[in-house]
């Protein structure tokens, strides 16, 4: 089931840029776009979305007076070329702040904390968590690969490159560790040095220096040693 996505922004080539990352990225619909937030309160009384992509310094009505607006708001990505904005953003519980010019990267980073923010909810709702069914969209190869989160081994920087190394492939993707780091459940999932992320459920063996993954050595660097020495504690304890 794809996520429907309602765009409202004043200016023709930020929706054109919207409206090119959702069609690159699966899942995600454009459902309807909106050049001012008038037009949008009329759009959302007739439909249900999930996803508001808004731009705040529009013309009649800011998009965070918009927001004040609605009773039971949908998820609210802000768009927005003024940093000042960001405060006033947070506080109406958007899933996250874009600054314009927006990057893919930094798109797909906002649409992955709404896939894990998606996936919760409908958690929430079921008696049983099914971990096994989280997945993550990365870009490799001009396409959009799917990789189930309880699939991937470990992760490698390769100065703008990611080696997202998993039990069936290894996808090479242009993200940031940082970015990836972000996306990743921190419980599932820990830094243990500048280029490396791994998963702590695929850990075979480990000592003071390194961990070993499916006859892997990946080192565990200094800085990261004691956060990595506490955590693999608390996980083996529970």
């Amino acid at each position: 089931m794809k996520i429907s996505c309602l765009l409202i922004d004043d200016e023709p080539h930020a929706l054109e840029v919207l409206r090119s990352y959702i069609a690159s990225t699966p899942l995600l619909e454009v459902a309807g776009e909106c050049h001012h937030a008038l037009d949008a309160l009329d759009f959302l009384q007739q439909k249900e979305i999930d996803l508001i992509f808004l731009d705040i310094q529009m013309p009649r009505l800011l998009g965070t007076d918009f927001i004040k607006t609605l009773k039971n708001p949908s998820k609210i990505i802000f768009t927005t070329a003024h940093k000042e904005y960001a405060i006033d953003g947070f506080e109406l519980d958007a899933v996250d702040y874009l600054l314009k010019p927006i990057s893919f990267e930094r798109f797909l980073k906002t649409v992955n904390k709404v896939f894990n923010l998606t996936q919760k909810e409908e958690q929430s709702t079921q008696s049983v968590q099914i971990n096994s069914e989280r997945f993550l969209y990365l870009r490799a190869d001009r396409k959009m690969v799917k990789v189930m989160v309880n699939e991937i081994l470990y992760i490698e920087g390769l100065k703008d490159y990611l080696k997202v190394i998993t039990t069936s492939q290894t996808i090479i993707t242009k993200q940031t560790i940082s970015a990836m780091e972000d996306m990743l459940p921190e419980e599932e999932f820990i830094r243990i040095h500048r280029s490396f992320i791994i998963s702590l459920k695929k850990i075979d063996s480990f000592n003071q220096h390194s961990i070993f993954i499916k006859k892997m050595e990946l080192p565990i660097g200094p800085l990261y040693r004691k956060l990595f020495l506490q955590k693999i504690s608390i996980a083996y304890n529970h």
